[in-house]
């Protein structure tokens, strides 16, 4: 299994130069069940990760354009009557995918934001009451611009829990923006990739990191984490249990990816900012800026 993560890897940096640790961290999301949010500017390559990745991985791969007429059933599916049967007949939408991209979802309304809701956190979707279970394994990967930007309905806390990391990719340092440009196309690159994980070994992985062991010592460092944000005046609201449970499976995944049967503090730390800034982030600060208090003050067990 570790070869196969050092493939996917090694093939990715090839796609997207230069953000190594973000790379890692998306990855990491996808070993730990999460779904992932990529807020950035235009252009600096958040859906050619969410593609890479699902190359690589061998899933399913849907795009959604997230605008601000987009209607929840052009995001799920709707029955339409078959005139021939004289029965109402459900068209699947586009969500029915192993990996979606919910590329600019912060342009859409609220009303359509929801609609994604029940299908990360249940797998599933409900539609005319009726419920239809999502393909396996099942992924949302979304990408969002910044909330100065016109056009855009930020996205409710609510929304936002969902999503167990928010990174962003930010520019490319000057070497890689030189190969970037000297170098051949990122949509050919990524038609050529091939599927290094054969069908069910993405599931397998995700078991594997379940298994990972987590001592008392540890969980009380998560702990001590989790009520620093609750306690602390620097932050409006500190993470819930959902995001506690998101940081320790995040923790879990970085270690399995390097090759530990346990977690360590180290793996805490290497996921925080990404599973815990948007949860608790205050104003304008950045993910880092956000945890950097907690990395501070709270003392390793």
């Amino acid at each position: 299994m570790q070869n196969v993560i050092k493939q996917v890897l090694d093939s990715a940096n090839l796609i997207i130069l230069g953000k190594d640790h973000k790379i890692r961290l998306a990855l990491c999301c996808l070993l730990a069940r999460g779904h992932l949010l990529i807020e950035d500017i235009p252009g600096v390559g958040k859906t050619t990760l969410a593609h890479t990745l699902a190359k690589l991985l061998g899933l399913n791969y849907q795009r959604i354009q997230f605008t601000s007429d987009i209607l929840p059933a052009d995001i799920l599916g709707a029955s339409v009557f078959d005139s021939k049967n004289h029965t109402f007949e459900f068209h699947p939408g586009p969500v029915f995918n192993q990996m979606v991209l919910a590329d600019e979802i912060n342009r859409a309304t609220p009303k359509a934001q929801s609609a994604l809701l029940e299908a990360m956190e249940e797998s599933q979707v409900t539609v005319e009451g009726k419920t239809y279970p999502l393909p396996q394994p099942f992924f949302v990967i979304a990408t969002q611009n910044p909330s100065h930007q016109i056009g855009t309905f930020p996205l409710p806390e609510s929304q936002l829990d969902r999503f167990l990391m928010c990174i962003e990719l930010g520019y490319p340092d000057y070497q890689a923006e030189r190969e970037l440009l000297a170098g051949q196309s990122r949509a050919e690159l990524i038609g050529s990739l091939p599927a290094l994980l054969p069908p069910g070994q993405l599931q397998k992985m995700q078991l594997a990191v379940a298994g990972v062991y987590a001592s008392d010592a540890l969980l009380d460092y998560c702990q001590a984490l989790i009520n620093f944000t609750r306690e602390s005046p620097d932050y409006p609201c500190g993470l819930s249990p959902r995001g506690g449970l998101a940081l320790l499976r995040a923790a879990k995944a970085w270690a399995f990816m390097a090759q530990r049967d346990a977690v360590i503090p180290e793996d805490v730390q290497a996921v925080l900012a990404a599973v815990a800034g948007h949860r608790i982030r205050t104003g304008g600060a950045n993910s880092e800026a956000v945890v950097a208090p907690l990395l501070n003050k709270v003392a390793i067990p």
